[in-house]
């Protein structure tokens, strides 16, 4: 599945693509808009964005649960070099040990990710500051040359700025064309 951001500049020609996406056979699902109009978006009824598009969420998340279990280890290993708790411990302890800072390392990485733009969506900050709707349309391989095929026949007002091979993968940046 590949993920196209189109760029327009109102909210007549976002609610035109989303329309003419829909009659192509795109369902509402795989089309999301970022605006700073979020009454326009909802006026219109056109689909927004999660928070998973608009936040770090699970790239920090993925970040600190490495961190985490790198931590956890460590004291895990500490705790059995050291004798802290005796000699005869349960592996379980161990376990324990990895598991409570690995979940906490998430924690803590969602919480970060919760105060961070989405870093494929930062590209386009500037843009989405100064008042361009960002489309962004998740096409599955049977579906591509459609997406492609609709906007390049009725919607040369719509800049594609760039083409991700899935938007979910947060640990692989985006680059704008």
């Amino acid at each position: 599945m590949k993920c196209f951001y189109y760029l327009t500049s109102t909210l007549e020609s976002t609610s035109q693509i989303t329309k003419d996406l829909h009659q192509a056979g795109i369902n509402d699902w795989f089309i999301h808009v970022l605006s700073k109009d979020e009454a326009g978006l909802k006026k219109e009824k056109i689909h927004s964005s999660n928070y998973l598009e608009q936040l770090d969420i699970m790239r920090y998340g993925i970040i600190g649960a490495f961190v985490g279990l790198l931590i956890g280890i460590s004291a895990a290993v500490t705790v059995n070099a050291t004798n802290l708790f005796g000699t005869e411990v349960p592996d379980i302890a161990f376990y324990a040990i990895i598991g409570f800072f690995t979940m906490f390392g998430i924690w803590e990485g969602g919480l970060t990710g919760i105060a961070t733009e989405n870093k494929k969506i930062s590209l386009f900050h500037e843009d989405l500051e100064s008042g361009r709707y960002l489309i962004l349309v998740y096409a599955q391989k049977a579906s591509e040359d459609l997406v492609k095929k609709v906007m390049q026949k009725n919607h040369q007002e719509a800049e594609l700025a760039a083409v991700d091979a899935s938007f979910y993968n947060p640990l692989v940046g985006l680059t704008r064309i």
